[in-house]
């Protein structure tokens, strides 16, 4: 009897070691664990205006995201990925062209990208590659330029105020294995209306609010509904990983996660400050990025479709702006680039204010070419909406010092404004009249106008009405 307790005893440890490893590691295929390493799938899900610092493995503290958080432990962190233009349609056209937003045209929101392109969509077709999109869809047109095949499952309207998806033609896809393929899964989360998941799982009183935010009644509300969004984008990334292991594929799948821009909050969208530019990205690929690891390395979305390319075989095309950080994703080099480049054209989310900026991995310049006007989004500044989040700041600034400070930081920018990204994160400290910093916001100031002549950027008048046919 004493024998048989003790090999039932350990039975019993073993099996709950078995079940910790399997939680630990819920996205390993479990039917298949030896890595083939000859053209693998590329899988990539992409959020919709993501706060990625409120991602608990970017340090968020209001919401654990468990199944992102899982793809960083079993993948790289990105800690430096940033959109040149803080708006969708730009920063996807980036995505799939390889080019800034001056070169593929599409560098005002909703303003299409010139017709005679090529995107990677191209690239991975000629590599063998099936190339497919599920999701919001808006910039897949002109179809010669984004010859995706469009699959059904997500919600492709970004505005929808409800998000009802389904895997099935998805997974038909993936399990069709005559070719590799390239997946991008677009959901619509956490993009305003913020009108589904479940806000009562957030207490709006017990939200720690970033330090360039008002704090209001009104803000803390509008905020506990966009998380809730954040947690049906979580759960749709464990949905989709799950049905990756399901296809027993997952050790030969590269999954990409992407944060796109920041949230539409005051400060966030729509600007060149890093809570709008500053995204979040993890790269899971078995056998070639170390787990549980993290970069500094700066890239720009400009550089993933040439990244992609090199993944799938390929060589860049020599007239992309980006270029592949595939050396980063292996380990064998912690930088990619000196600069990122950021572009901003106001038309035709309010009146023209275009800004441009320049950072490397401690300081950030950025130019208001039209300081002497006001700066004004219609959908988050509108005088008549009394229910917005921005209304809210500019009651609050009425009787309050600092509140008054923070909401005419949105609207009356300087001319120049210079940060130190490291010591301030939240940009609130303008060094731009500091005489320790002259020399350091000239050279960068000269290289700004010099890559703004190098793609065509015409400056203030690039952000003009057009023809949005």
């Amino acid at each position: 009897m004493q024998k048989s307790a003790f090999l039932l005893l350990l039975l019993s440890i073993s099996l709950l070691g078995w079940i910790g490893e399997v939680h630990a590691q819920p996205f390993m295929n479990r039917k298949n664990t030896e890595v083939n390493v000859a053209k693998p799938n590329i899988l990539i899900i992409m959020a919709d205006d993501l706060d990625s610092r409120q991602l608990s493995c970017y340090g968020g503290q209001n919401i654990q995201t468990q199944n992102i958080d899982q793809l960083a432990r079993e993948g790289l962190k990105f800690n430096q990925i940033i959109a040149s233009e803080a708006m969708c349609v730009p920063t996807r056209a980036s995505l799939f062209t390889g080019l800034y937003p001056a070169r593929h045209g599409a560098y005002q929101n909703h303003k299409a990208v010139y017709n005679n392109l090529k995107s990677v969509v191209h690239d991975l077709n000629d590599l063998g590659y099936r190339v497919a999109l599920s999701g919001k869809d808006h910039v897949t047109k002109p179809e010669a330029v984004f010859p995706f095949r469009i699959l059904p499952g997500l919600e492709p309207n970004c505005v929808a105020s409800t998000d009802h998806y389904f895997l099935d033609s998805i997974a038909a896809f993936i399990n069709n294995r005559e070719s590799p393929y390239c997946l991008f899964l677009m959901s619509i989360n956490p993009h305003a209306p913020w009108t589904v998941g479940n806000p009562s799982e957030f207490d709006p009183e017990k939200l720690r609010l970033p330090s360039h935010w008002v704090d209001t009644d009104t803000t803390r509300k509008q905020f506990a509904k966009y998380l809730a969004e954040v947690r049906r984008l979580d759960d749709q990334v464990g949905d989709i990983m799950q049905m990756l292991v399901r296809s027993g594929q997952a050790d030969n799948t590269i999954v990409i996660f992407l944060g796109e821009q920041g949230p539409q909050f005051p400060g966030g969208k729509w600007t060149l400050w890093d809570n709008g530019q500053k995204s979040s990205m993890i790269v899971r690929w078995p056998g070639k990025a170390k787990p549980q690891a993290e970069t500094n390395a700066l890239v720009q979305y400009e550089d993933i479709a040439p990244t992609l390319i090199s993944i799938a075989g390929g060589k860049a095309r020599e007239d992309m702006d980006g270029r592949s950080f595939v050396s980063v994703i292996e380990g064998k080099k912690k930088q990619h680039r000196a600069y990122a480049y950021g572009i901003h054209n106001n038309f035709p989310e309010g009146p023209a204010y275009p800004i441009r900026s320049i950072r490397n991995g401690d300081f950030k310049l950025i130019l208001n070419l039209q300081a002497d006007s006001a700066y004004y989004i219609k959908y988050m500044m509108n005088p008549k909406d009394n229910r917005s989040v921005y209304a809210s700041w500019l009651e609050k600034a009425q009787s309050d010092t600092l509140a008054k400070k923070l909401a005419n930081r949105i609207a009356l920018r300087p001319a120049v404004e210079f940060y130190d990204l490291k010591n301030d994160p939240e940009e609130l400290n303008n060094l731009a009249d500091e005489s320790a910093y002259k020399d350091r916001i000239g050279n960068m100031s000269k290289e700004l106008r010099a890559w703004m002549r190098r793609q065509g950027d015409r400056g203030i008048a690039m952000d003009v009405p057009f023809d949005r046919k």
